[in-house]
């Protein structure tokens, strides 16, 4: 079934004029979401503790921030902009006692309303918009007069007016220039926890670790595994982005192309597929969604275990090495 794009065309920003949107949370996508709204003409506000980096950061950028209580009992639109693990928590004891009929609550991402971690009164609006792109890339591409595609979805219409406030926030950040996606909170959650899971980092991070076990445990130097199943793939994702694989295809060598037919299909196959449903199945019936909360409330004991042990996988540290070589990439460490 066709999706339904709309553009700048298809609202305004009436909806906002008169109102004051408070983003709760000045990180990746809350910097984007504050400075090009009020960039667009709406009156926004910060929420973010000051002596966080984030909050100097909002100072810097010519924003007061103030508690959530406080944003919240002044706005007329919020936008959380918080990790998904926190927003329960600040919801229950900062946001909810103080929100107001007629409100509008939004989400960038539709974890925890969709799982009912958030549950909202029923006299607000719950609406999100998704740009499908990193916060810098938010600000940069509007900032140039361009924006970054977004989903917008609406959870719950209370005021009748839910879809003009969302589409509104949406061309405010610059979303209608490029085209906004209508979706549901259940279809942007499920569908953007089974990629990163499966596909961009989870199968990604596997993958990369697999090939370069494999060539090593042949014998062949970690130097060379490391740029062919992890160096390389930059290239190769950047072909894909501009013209998907048959640009891919037609841009590497027929060796390379032959090979994806040929051994491509062998490592996923029918068995990957079933463990990708599954995968998804999981997700659906929100057992990825308990595991999460209950590592979270354990300290994320289970999680930092593994962010540990593979922050010393052999693959970073020659990746490390070679990166340092190699100045143009702009190697980062964290």
């Amino acid at each position: 079934m066709a999706i339904e794009t709309l553009y700048d065309k298809d609202g305004s920003l009436n909806a906002l004029q008169g109102k004051t949107v408070a983003v709760l949370g000045y990180g990746s996508q809350g910097h984007a979401h504050a400075q090009n709204l009020r960039d667009s003409g709406a009156n926004v506000i910060i929420a973010n503790r000051r002596d966080s980096a984030n909050g100097k950061l909002a100072i810097e950028h010519g924003f007061d921030p103030v508690s959530v209580e406080q944003a919240t009992q002044t706005a007329d639109m919020l936008i959380l902009a918080l990790p998904d693990e926190v927003q329960p928590s600040v919801y229950e004891k900062s946001i909810a006692p103080h929100l107001r009929p007629g409100m509008v609550l939004g989400a960038t991402h539709g974890f925890n309303v969709h799982f009912k971690t958030i549950t909202p009164p029923r006299d607000v609006d719950v609406v999100m918009v998704a740009p499908k792109g990193p916060g810098h890339t938010v600000r940069s591409e509007f900032e140039r007069g361009g924006g970054v595609p977004c989903l917008l979805a609406i959870e719950q219409d209370a005021s009748g007016q839910a879809f003009d406030r969302a589409m509104a926030w949406a061309i405010g950040v610059g979303g209608g220039r490029a085209g906004v996606l209508r979706t549901t909170f259940q279809d942007e959650c499920e569908t953007d926890l089974f990629g990163e899971q499966n596909v961009l980092c989870g199968g990604l991070s596997s993958m990369i670790k697999a090939g370069f076990e494999v060539l090593v445990e042949a014998g062949y130097p970690p130097e060379l595994a490391y740029f062919e199943v992890c160096h390389e793939l930059k290239l190769i994702i950047d072909l894909i982005v501009r013209g998907g694989l048959n640009y891919m295809r037609y841009s590497i060598s027929n060796t390379a192309e032959f090979g994806d037919y040929h051994t491509g299909p062998k490592i996923v196959d029918e068995a990957t597929k079933e463990r990708m449903r599954q995968a998804l199945r999981e997700i659906q019936s929100g057992e990825f969604a308990r595991a999460f909360r209950e590592d979270y409330e354990n300290g994320f004991a289970w999680f930092k275990q593994q962010r540990e042990k593979d922050r010393n996988h052999p693959v970073e540290q020659v990746g490390k090495e070679l990166r340092a070589m190699m100045p143009w990439i702009k190697p980062v460490e964290v």
